[in-house]
């Protein structure tokens, strides 16, 4: 890896601005590289007489001269050496950067499995304030990749900040769904964390310029499942002698008609339950996985199913209104109720949410910033993953269309 080499150069001079009463003069040294110069004192004082400022240096017999310029060589040493590294670990060099190094700043953490650890301790202290546990996770793994992908390609624990770019995060993403073998999905989220870690270096100053500024992830083609209309009533008055069943049943079909996630319903209290002037009932809730708010206006459906379960033995605690079971258990039972009602289709519970986005509403001409307000997504964009027309949509759009166009074109 070649970089382009910097000019450099150390100059040492008295400050005589700041004559003391002593008749001393402070010793300052600059730093130029390229256009850039920066000043530091040595923090050691001396009398213009004994200053040859050709040298830059000391003149005279006393051991005070001995002392100061062994001082300066020492810094200019320093100096030179940290030039040396910078160039090598990180492609570039600046004159703030080796004041910084002079200092102690910046001359520790430079290499990219010093700073990753950090990231992971940082996010681990973070759970249940920032981020869940299953969050978490993902951290721990990606070091686990990159250490990986270190010893396959360059046979090395290691690397420094000045080796990260553009084309060794092309490597990298290759190493991750070739050899590594990850879904495009699985391979992406890899991927953020070793981002994190490289923009914290970028704000650090360790690296000139963010090298994922180029980068652009492989578009992951996503096909929400859901349920049809058709599906969700055959689900909806299928006879289950199993209590426990039942209410798996009637859990999925609470989130069908509001869109709230498993972990959002297992975590959902009465109070999340507000009345409006008007009379109504929202669920207003901050979601887990993004902390995003969502505000969804209760059907007639939901409302029976809350009363249904009132002051039973599937009622919550501490306040929680269902006492939900582990995502394992509920999507077993799922997988019989589909089999049970004849549904073609893997049922597992998040496609209650995407039932609700795109059969539900979207489907049912609620506009699509209205859904996204009411599913707590951060962004449109997202909402736009559940806006797969289907050919019901299609067939009562285009109907519609046709009333309105009736008599206005004639073909010659």
């Amino acid at each position: 890896m070649k970089y382009n080499r910097s000019t450099f150069s150390i100059l040492f001079y008295l400050n005589t601005s700041k004559k003391k009463k002593s008749g001393k003069c402070p010793i300052m040294g600059r730093i130029s590289v390229d256009a850039e110069s920066k000043a530091f004192s040595i923090g050691m004082d001396i009398e213009p007489k004994q200053w040859d400022a050709a040298k830059g240096m000391a003149v005279g017999k006393l051991d005070e001269v001995f002392t100061i310029n062994k001082q300066i060589e020492t810094l200019k040493s320093e100096l030179e050496q940290y030039y040396r590294n910078m160039v090598e670990n990180q492609g570039f060099v600046t004159a703030e950067l080796l004041k910084n190094a002079l200092r102690g700043i910046g001359t520790v953490q430079n290499t990219v499995m010093q700073e990753f650890p950090e990231l992971i301790e940082e996010k681990r202290k973070s759970i249940g304030i920032r981020i869940v546990a299953s969050s978490y996770a993902i951290y721990p793994a990606a070091y686990r990749h990159f250490k990986g992908f270190l010893k396959h390609k360059y046979d090395s624990h290691d690397i420094p900040f000045g080796m990260v770019n553009g084309a060794m995060i092309e490597e990298y993403d290759y190493y991750l769904k070739i050899d590594a073998r990850l879904s495009l999905r699985t391979a992406k989220s890899t991927m953020k964390p070793f981002r994190t870690v490289a923009m914290r270096a970028f704000n650090k100053g360790l690296l000139r310029n963010d090298p994922f500024f180029d980068y652009t992830p492989e578009k992951i083609i996503s096909n929400p499942r859901w349920l049809c209309h058709d599906e969700i009533d055959r689900l909806m008055k299928l006879e289950i002698k199993s209590p426990a069943q039942n209410f798996v049943r009637d859990m999925f079909l609470f989130s069908v008609f509001t869109g709230i996630s498993y972990i959002d319903l297992k975590n959902l209290q009465y109070t999340d339950i507000q009345q409006q002037a008007d009379g109504s009932l929202w669920i207003i809730l901050n979601r887990q996985k993004t902390g995003a708010t969502s505000y969804i206006p209760l059907l007639d459906i939901p409302k029976k199913i809350i009363d249904k379960y009132k002051d039973t033995k599937f009622s919550g605690n501490d306040g929680k209104i269902f006492k939900i079971r582990s995502s394992t258990s509920v999507n077993g039972h799922l997988k019989e109720l589909a089999k049970a009602g004849g549904i073609n289709k893997r049922l597992c519970y998040h496609m209650s949410r995407h039932s609700f986005g795109t059969e539900i509403c979207l489907s049912g001409g609620v506009p699509i910033e209205t859904v996204s307000r009411m599913m707590g997504h951060l962004s449109i964009k997202t909402t736009q993953i559940y806006a797969e027309a289907t050919r019901t949509k299609i067939n009562e759009d285009m109907t519609k269309l046709a009333e309105r166009i009736e008599g206005k074109y004639t073909l010659a």
